[in-house]
């Protein structure tokens, strides 16, 4: 059973409301369209001739989810966008499998927050390796699973997820007094709503563990105070998230591993064990930048430093954790970007250098 808490929709999602309907309209409007991926040609001619950077008189725009942990490693790809002269319009914000969609139909030139497999029955949607690029890892390993509190398991022995099949166990983590665990999941649309739903029931949870969905933001936010008051706390979260510096594993919290592997949709058969041996429900990701095939082709300087660019999961996570200490306002970002950056000036350098001997 999935329940559904409604929460209200942040303040940065309200004011990207209106451009998200156009953004939208357009990619509604151009998935019907013959060759809608050809539909933007003027505006993907590489520079002409003589033109001292490639992206001059040339527009991008990145589009993400509404989650502000993927500000920085959006913002950190369009800096080097505009050095190598690309016109780099601010981000629009759609739910993923729309973000897969804009950017096969040309609507929307890239993605910087493309989770491999995670993310790949929406990548296959809308078309595939057809009409996307997606080269290069932009950041490599990333985990997700299940977690508890530390306290709870060592007390009560707790180390699998299937262990909450037990009535007992189980209603140690109600947070609703139904007598059930409560999961607190991912967003509808994120994708991991349907491994998670699906693992449930595969691993036979139904009658003793609720799948509670909403606003995750909201909901961890909560869940964290319940931690701090000393209530059991079961969660999904993942690696790089602000979540894994407050709450850290092996120390005020654990993964919990899985009886066996099992993936819904075009992931069944994925064998999620990791090479420490266990396993924790889902195979490690990589995030990729995934642009327009047809714009990167018109754009090789741009293709190659969507390849060529890469940053450790670490360096995310403690940008993510500034963000939740209150460091989240875009000069916040752009602060962050900026340091980033100068504290890699060698790496940053060669990414562009890279970037235009592709030209």
């Amino acid at each position: 059973m999935t329940k559904t808490l409604h929460t209200p929709p942040s303040h940065h999602a309200q004011a990207h409301g209106a451009r998200r309907q156009l953004l939208l309209g357009a990619v509604a409007t151009t998935a019907l369209a013959m060759g809608a991926g050809l539909g933007h040609s003027a505006a993907w001619a590489a520079g002409q001739p003589g033109d001292a950077l490639p992206g001059k008189g040339i527009t991008v725009l990145p589009v993400k989810s509404a989650l502000a942990e993927e500000n920085f490693q959006t913002l950190l790809v369009m800096r080097a966008l505009e050095r190598l002269g690309y016109t780099v319009k601010p981000w629009e914000e759609l739910d993923y499998p729309l973000i897969h969609v804009a950017v096969a139909n040309g609507d929307a030139t890239f993605m910087a927050n493309h989770w491999n497999p995670h993310h790949a029955e929406f990548y296959k949607q809308a078309g595939g390796d057809a009409k996307l690029s997606r080269k290069g890892v932009y950041a490599a390993g990333a985990a997700q699973g299940y977690m508890i509190d530390k306290k709870t398991a060592d007390a009560h022995g707790i180390t699998h997820l299937d262990q909450l099949k037990d009535p007992k166990l189980a209603a140690l983590f109600d947070i609703d007094g139904d007598g059930k665990a409560n999961l607190i999941g991912p967003n509808a649309g994120w994708g991991g709503e349907a491994v998670v739903a699906h693992q449930i029931k595969a691993f036979g949870l139904q009658g003793t563990v609720s799948y509670t969905q909403g606003n995750y933001p909201a909901l961890i936010a909560d869940t964290l105070a319940r931690f701090k008051a000393g209530k059991p706390v079961l969660y999904y979260a993942w690696t790089p998230y602000w979540l894994s510096n407050v709450l850290r594993p092996g120390q005020e919290v654990i993964w919990l591993q899985v009886p066996f592997s099992s993936m819904p949709g075009v992931q069944a058969g994925t064998d999620t064990k990791l090479p420490n041996g266990r396993n924790y429900g889902f195979p490690l990701n990589n995030e990729y930048i995934v642009a327009n095939k047809a714009w990167v082709a018109h754009n090789p300087a741009a293709g190659k430093l969507f390849e060529v660019m890469e940053i450790p999961l670490n360096d995310i996570s403690q940008q993510n954790r500034l963000l939740h200490d209150g460091q989240s306002k875009p000069a916040d970002i752009e602060r962050h970007v900026n340091s980033w950056i100068k504290a890699h000036q060698k790496t940053f350098d060669g990414w562009i250098a890279q970037a235009l001997a592709a030209r």
